[in-house]
């Protein structure tokens, strides 16, 4: 092995093993080893749609998208706003998140159905109210919101910059596979195809608008990331593609307003983050902690 290929390889285990740590925390490993180790029936197998979008490096953008499409349910939002360490541990949320998707995608069966079980318990303990409206976490409707977007990010996120493609049968698929698990939470009629994602999308704009609490999230995603300055770049070209496949009016409520050309810009921008998170994810650690058993 040449010094320079040496070079390489330790810079990506580095990086990636830091990703990983800011991804999955500090027990990553254990966390790891609990998810792909364990045998066990799953849900979903590595043929499925499902599997390749939430193991590609495009849901590091997803993600960020699905906060910002979020955030434009007021009540949705506020749930987050009143309820959430979002600001004062950000990364934990992320962990939380991240150990949702995995268990739910990639873990046995029992596994996720505890998980959904104690989250079914978070969201019954979440309500409150915003200008005398009251909320609460578990109705079906915010839950259906919540799923749309995030649903709609993942994939449009992967079609713009996953590692592979999808064919539309393949998509409708996805559709149907994430809404299989996220109804789980407590509301019924998730979509089944990307036309009906779609129309979901479109019946919830009547309620949609930015409040206070959702351009505060913006700021916060965009100019006040937990981060070292040196990981900032890198992280900002996520926000940009995250930012760049957005609806225009989501862009426009949150008070993003681009010059001509300027989202497919970000856009591009976006795929180059994305393809920097890939070249970490390619490290030959995290590929072993992604082999699962399956066996029953």
């Amino acid at each position: 092995m040449t010094p320079l290929r040496t070079l390489h390889d330790t810079v990506r285990h580095r990086a990636a093993l830091e990703l990983r740590q800011r991804v999955a925390g500090e027990d990553a490993q254990r966390r790891a080893d609990g998810i792909w180790g364990k045998r066990g029936e799953r849900w979903f197998t590595p043929t499925d749609p499902i599997w390749r979008v939430h193991l590609d490096a495009s849901m590091f953008v997803g993600g960020i998208r699905a906060l910002l499409l979020q955030s434009l349910h007021p009540l949705a939002m506020a749930g987050v706003d009143q309820h959430s360490s979002y600001r004062d541990d950000p990364w934990g949320r992320l962990q939380q998140t991240s150990n949702f998707i995995s268990t739910t995608t990639f873990g046995t069966i029992p596994d996720a159905e505890r998980l959904l079980a104690r989250v079914r318990g978070i969201h019954r303990r979440v309500h409150g109210e915003l200008d005398g409206v009251p909320y609460r976490a578990d109705d079906p409707a915010l839950l259906a919101w919540v799923h749309a977007a995030e649903a709609d990010s993942f994939l449009t996120c992967f079609r713009a910059f996953g590692g592979g493609t999808l064919t539309d049968a393949e998509a409708d698929r996805y559709v149907a596979q994430i809404g299989s698990v996220s109804s789980r939470l407590g509301f019924v009629g998730a979509p089944t195809s990307v036309a009906e994602l779609r129309a979901t999308l479109a019946s919830y704009r009547p309620q949609l608008r930015a409040t206070p609490a959702a351009r505060a999230a913006l700021r916060f995603i965009v100019f006040e990331p937990p981060l070292p300055l040196a990981a900032r770049p890198g992280y900002l070209s996520l926000v940009a593609g995250a930012i760049g496949t957005l609806p225009g009016y989501a862009r426009r409520m949150l008070g993003v307003h681009l010059p001509p050309g300027g989202a497919l810009a970000l856009r591009g921008t976006g795929a180059f983050g994305a393809g920097a998170v890939r070249w970490m994810l390619s490290d030959p650690q995290v590929q072993r902690d992604r082999r699962v058993t399956t066996a029953g």
